[in-house]
């Protein structure tokens, strides 16, 4: 006894230009709102350093890099005053920023994904 199966595969090609499309817009529409969060987190940052003589403040940054978005401060003493030393007291300022906008991040990602398959047709 055999089994014999065929099968007449049609639009495979549309399928895979979709996806194709897909996954150019996922990466584009991520980045472009990764930037616009960084960028919120990065002002919020700015609001909340404590400032002496506004260097620090000047410094702050924020460093996207397809999905990883990186937040710092290039003043030597940045992280002194993030989390403060033996003398001094913290006064915290880049994770008081991203825990303020951690929660929008997940809506971020999820409309990217939606924009993407709408732009891919799928």
């Amino acid at each position: 006894m055999s089994l014999s199966l065929e099968y007449d595969v049609t639009g495979l090609e549309e399928v895979q230009a979709g996806f194709e499309i897909l996954d150019r817009e996922l990466v584009l529409q991520v980045y472009n709102r990764l930037l616009l969060w960084a960028q919120m987190v990065k002002e919020e940052a700015t609001l909340i350093v404590p400032v002496k003589t506004g260097y620090l403040r000047s410094t702050i940054f924020a460093d996207v890099q397809g999905w990883v978005v990186k937040f710092g401060a290039y003043a030597t003493y940045a992280l002194f005053v993030e989390l403060g030393t033996q003398r001094m007291m913290a006064r915290p300022y880049l994770v008081p920023a991203i825990q303020m906008f951690l929660p929008r991040l997940e809506q971020i990602i999820l409309e990217a994904i939606d924009s993407a398959k709408g732009a891919s047709g799928l």
